[in-house]
């Protein structure tokens, strides 16, 4: 009741919000809703369907690798093309034309075989790619223009608690769902639920609306970039924004390449491991992503007091550090009940970093610049996941799966430290 309480009046409050702010974030509060409802069902199952079908681990990998591959080769031109449009609608657009990707996802089991099916989720994912990439160089700048400085922390604490509400209750809807409906009809209505939430968050982020007096405003905190200001860049270093790597956000930029590669390693080995080798059913799997994002939405609570206390960096840093446990831990994991704890572990270590990581790139951007430099993360982002994917499978085919769990766990930390350091 205490943290019911606390949330209602702490994290959903808007008396003290400027009126001009509120509808955004209300609005990114719903989009973030909707979202989980989608991340509950159809992602978070995609993997575990893919995994049913008898995919491998090198097609579970190329699910994620796909998009991955697309999003290196159109970053760049995606940061042109949003900086030259209205964020808002640019973000709106892309966002319809990635999720209606989720709707072909629900008439697969009717027209192909299994393998048919798992090649096709390929396919899709990389189609699904094209639109995703403006989509996620341009929300970033989007949030920034959206929600001042000095509201961000408060506002990506709110979306987490959000976002772990609807991921936590859909995915155990959903593991009842395929527990109680025959193979593969159970995947198909969770497909279902899982496009229409799609369809409401495009239709909330539709509302969400750069503040125009706030996009150029200064944040509380002076951003680090080099000095003296680099002369305009010309020619091909004009086309590639390579300036962007001659300021500090260099550092953040290899900081955040070595904590994803870190963190994609072992993704692709939890479907397989979960599967195959603790034998969990769909409930349970249902039951361990509710665990996660409870743990997520607690953490959430206190997710402004500790950046407040310890600033963006230290906490993302600390936080990737410590995501370290999950993979480690699952290595030695014998049955259901340790496969729980674990996932109530893991949540709270996810919730620091997602709630802090963006912010803390934020930060280190220059606030009439942002596409560019996001379109450089995007790139990074997206080459870190690409390369961890495909060596993932490959590094548990040559070690082992457990060894290649505990391996990957060690670079998350060391992903961690680096970041502290240099980052």
């Amino acid at each position: 009741m205490g943290i019911i309480s606390y949330m209602r009046f702490n994290f959903f409050k808007q008396s003290d919000i400027p009126e001009k702010y509120r509808s955004n974030f209300i609005n990114l509060y719903l989009d973030i809703a909707w979202f989980g409802v989608v991340s509950g069902t159809a992602v978070n199952f995609l993997n575990v369907y893919a995994t049913r079908l008898g995919a491998s681990g090198l097609q579970i990998g190329l699910l994620t690798a796909a998009a991955a591959i697309v999003n290196l080769f159109l970053a760049i031109p995606a940061g042109h093309w949003i900086s030259k449009r209205h964020t808002g609608l640019a973000v709106f657009w892309s966002s319809v034309l990635f999720r209606i990707g989720y709707f072909l996802w629900i008439p697969l089991p009717w027209f192909l075989d299994e393998q048919g099916q798992i090649w096709a989720l390929i396919i899709l994912t990389f189609f699904m790619a094209i639109p995703l990439t403006p989509l996620g160089v341009g929300f970033n700048a989007l949030f920034a223009e959206a929600v001042p400085d000095r509201y961000r922390a408060r506002v990506a604490g709110t979306r987490n608690v959000t976002f772990a509400i609807a991921y936590m209750l859909t995915s155990l809807i959903a593991g009842f769902i395929l527990k109680n409906t025959d193979f593969p009809g159970g995947y198909q209505v969770i497909f279902v639920i899982g496009a229409f939430g799609a369809a409401m968050s495009s239709y909330h982020i539709y509302h969400v609306k750069p503040l125009q007096d706030e996009v150029l405003a200064p944040p509380s905190a002076p951003i680090p970039v080099s000095d003296p200001k680099p002369a305009p860049p010309r020619g091909m270093t004009a086309a590639l924004r390579l300036d962007v790597w001659q300021s500090n956000f260099k550092n953040v930029l290899i900081a955040l390449f070595i904590f994803h590669f870190a963190h994609y390693l072992s993704n692709p080995l939890y479907p397989i491991f979960n599967v195959r080798v603790l034998n969990l059913n769909d409930a349970h799997l249902g039951n361990g992503t509710a665990l996660y994002y409870l743990s997520v939405l607690l953490a959430s609570t206190q997710l402004g007091r500790i950046v407040h206390r310890f600033g963006n960096k230290r906490v993302t840093g600390w936080g990737v550090a410590g995501m370290a446990t999950y993979p480690i831990m699952l290595a030695f994991a014998q049955n259901v009940w340790q496969f729980y704890a674990l996932s109530f572990i893991g949540g709270g270590m996810f919730a620091l970093v997602n709630g802090a990581y963006a912010n803390y790139m934020l930060e280190n951007i220059p606030p009439d610049d942002r596409p560019s430099h996001l379109a450089w993360y995007t790139i990074m982002f997206n080459f870190a996941v690409l390369a961890s994917s495909l060596l993932g499978p490959i590094g548990a085919d040559m070690m082992g799966l457990i060894p290649a769990l505990i391996v990957f766990g060690v670079a998350r930390f060391l992903a961690g430290l680096f970041l502290l350091k240099w980052g």
